[in-house]
């Protein structure tokens, strides 16, 4: 059996993540803040780390800066090169006629040469960009077991949701006898017509296995050069394919996996978070969710005046991040990244604040996400009116879900 010290995890991490605009304007969609306190691409990273995965390449390629950044200051430190462990940021090199990546394999493919370099028996090929705690070692050794040469991470969804995914076919010993990228009509599970087995976009293959399909795939000049629509349809009628069934070990559910590729996806995802008894522990001793701290200190409420004009800082049913101070204002079912600020009278509910955010006196904010940096003046309304807010110059979501990027002046608060 293969020791995990034998195992390389390729993190890709350089999506444009063009749906999550404008939270996405100037960061990749990796490097975007979730939860108050972390990065989405620390799940993955986590899940690397607390599944003894000790070595690991992070493919960026769109605007990498604060994603490079974070992972410099946050991951790095966690491992000793002295024994061989890493996390590596591998840029594009343009090694193939100086274009970007063209797909999933593709950015693996242009890498082929720093994965080989490590020597790896087993490659994890991981999402930068999916929120999810996951045991690769579990996926590991079901791999070995099945003598596989590919193991795709399996999570049941339901009909109309596995149309965004890649769709597998199963037998009654989970090997894959038929694969659809993204079907307008997927092929549900055998009597359970109303959901199908997705792929995650988690992969186990046998190095050498993956370097032969890659560099077969390379010269097919009709090919997207992408996992889900050639190699994986390529090589499951001549190879062992194996579907590994994500599942809740405690509650013997569907485990938790969100891709929070869209606005409403991502601020649902957030939301969950502060639920009675979330899906998703963030307070799971055993398995944790690191990342960068900065030196903040604790948060502070302050004022408890009594009377209907009286003012009260306070947070229900909420998650306030640390160097927060909610100075006389108000503030439910949201998440406050580090340092905001809730100044006297404002009210927020249902939004997700970003770092250093400072909304004024008397402002009320609804269903809003607000990015790092960003001053709400005194007295401002967002997310009662979807049209006003559009007429500002504001991102409204399908959903409703009101975004303030990061701006440079106060201008686009000016009434329409």
């Amino acid at each position: 059996m293969t020791k995990m010290h034998d195992v390389l995890a390729v993190v890709l991490a350089g999506g444009k993540g063009s749906r999550l605009e404008p939270l996405t304007r100037d960061r990749a969609k990796p490097a975007v803040p979730f939860g108050g306190a972390y990065r989405i691409i620390d799940f993955a990273l986590s899940n690397c780390i607390n599944s003894n995965i000790r070595r690991t390449l992070v493919l960026t390629q769109y605007k990498a800066l604060s994603l490079e950044r974070h992972i410099n200051l946050g991951w790095r430190n966690l491992l000793s090169p002295e024994l061989g462990e890493f996390i590596d940021i591998l840029p594009p090199q343009q090694r193939i006629d100086e274009h970007w990546y063209q797909g999933t394999a593709d950015a693996v493919y242009q890498n082929i040469y720093a994965l080989e370099k490590a020597q790896p028996r087993l490659l994890v090929i991981l999402a930068g960009d999916h929120i999810y705690k996951m045991d690769y070692a579990r996926m590991v050794a079901f791999h070995q077991q099945n003598n596989a040469e590919l193991t795709i991470g399996a999570l049941r969804v339901s009909a109309t949701a596995a149309r965004q995914f890649g769709v597998m076919e199963v037998d009654g010993e989970n090997r894959i006898r038929g694969f659809q990228e993204k079907p307008a009509q997927p092929k549900t599970l055998p009597g359970d017509p109303s959901h199908a087995l997705a792929s995650m976009g988690i992969y186990v293959f046998n190095a050498r296995f993956l370097f032969e399909q890659l560099c077969k795939d390379a010269t097919h000049q009709q090919s997207a050069h992408d996992f889900g629509r050639d190699i994986i349809p390529s090589i499951i009628d001549s190879y062992r394919v194996f579907a590994f069934p994500f599942r809740d070990e405690n509650r013997k559910i569907d485990a938790y996996w969100r891709d929070v590729g869209t606005l409403d996806a991502y601020h649902e995802a957030n939301m969950d978070l502060i639920s009675v008894d979330p899906l998703l522990n963030m307070y799971d001793t055993q398995w944790p969710i690191r990342t960068y701290h900065r030196n903040y200190p604790p948060p502070k409420f302050v004022f408890a005046e009594e009377g209907p004009e009286g003012r009260r800082g306070q947070a229900l049913d909420s998650i306030v991040c640390p160097g927060s101070i909610l100075s006389g204002g108000s503030v439910r079912r949201s998440i406050l990244g580090n340092g905001t600020r809730i100044n006297s009278f404002a009210t927020v509910e249902d939004s997700i604040l970003f770092d250093d955010v400072d909304i004024g006196r008397r402002a009320r904010i609804r269903r809003a996400i607000i990015d790092k940096g960003v001053r709400i003046p005194p007295g401002t309304v967002v997310g009662f009116d979807p049209d006003h807010d559009r007429a500002r110059g504001f991102t409204v979501s399908e959903g409703g879900v009101t975004v303030i990027a990061q701006l440079e002046s106060v201008e686009h608060f000016a009434e329409a």
